[in-house]
């Protein structure tokens, strides 16, 4: 029940309201986790650091009709765990594009929010029903492996996060003079600066993100070298 499970919680209550929603959390829960596991489906909402230790306990409480669902941030690395510890389960792996700030941000309409699902063990049907089901909500639902998942990811929500990170902690903020394209920058700061734990996390988990950390070093340094104007070469006549 951090800010993704929050959300989650009153996605489901607002779209599916007659489902018993049990929620489990180390921290404070309406249910314990014995309970919570027996559900029809099981999201995992928890940080990426803990996932395999939850699997390992949680597995052996779940029956065996429950749909896991995996919903990190980090695919490649969850998908293996998922695919280590729930051999002969049905689960589902995906990711929301999105969070509690931009849901917000969006007036929460859903409608052209992205949830890529990069693997699954359900029956056909069962899969197609549930995709329709979230396309008819507005969400858009994309397939992908979890390689090109990470990849993407790296190049985009963890650069803005990077970039949000910097600017958060070096405290800037908006004026009343603010350009449009400063606000746009300032939206997205607002949207991640509070995620410092999933930032280090992404970056711990997801291999693609240390190249694209490297990159932006490297640019940075460029960019700086353009502020500084070239010495010009003097020249002298000799007689």
């Amino acid at each position: 029940m951090g800010a993704f499970g929050t959300l989650c919680h009153d996605l489901i209550h607002r779209f599916l309201p007659a489902v018993e929603i049990r929620t489990y959390s180390r921290n404070s829960s309406a249910h314990d986790l014995e309970k919570a596991a027996q559900a029809d489906v099981v999201l995992l909402c928890v940080p990426i650091a803990v996932y395999e230790d939850l699997l390992q306990t949680l597995v052996p409480l779940v029956r065996p009709e429950t749909v896991i669902v995996d919903v990190a941030t980090v695919k490649g690395y969850t998908m293996d765990l998922i695919k280590k510890w729930c051999k002969g389960r049905r689960f589902v792996s995906l990711h929301g594009m999105f969070g509690p700030e931009s849901y917000a941000k969006k007036g929460n309409e859903v409608t052209g929010l992205r949830i890529v699902v990069t693997g699954h063990t359900l029956a056909e049907k069962d899969y197609r029903a549930a995709r329709e089901w979230l396309s008819s909500l507005g969400f858009d639902v994309i397939e992908m492996t979890a390689h090109r998942h990470d990849k993407h990811l790296a190049e985009t929500l963890f650069l803005t996060h990077l970039v949000g990170q910097v600017i958060s902690r070096a405290g800037f903020a908006r004026s009343e003079i603010d350009t449009v394209s400063f606000g746009y920058l300032m939206d997205a700061v607002e949207s991640v600066k509070h995620d410092t734990k999933l930032f280090q996390d992404v970056y711990r988990f997801n291999p693609h993100c240390k190249k694209v950390l490297r990159a932006f070093e490297k640019a940075r340094n460029q960019t700086r070298k353009t502020l500084t104007p070239k010495k010009r070469s003097g020249h002298r006549t000799v007689r």
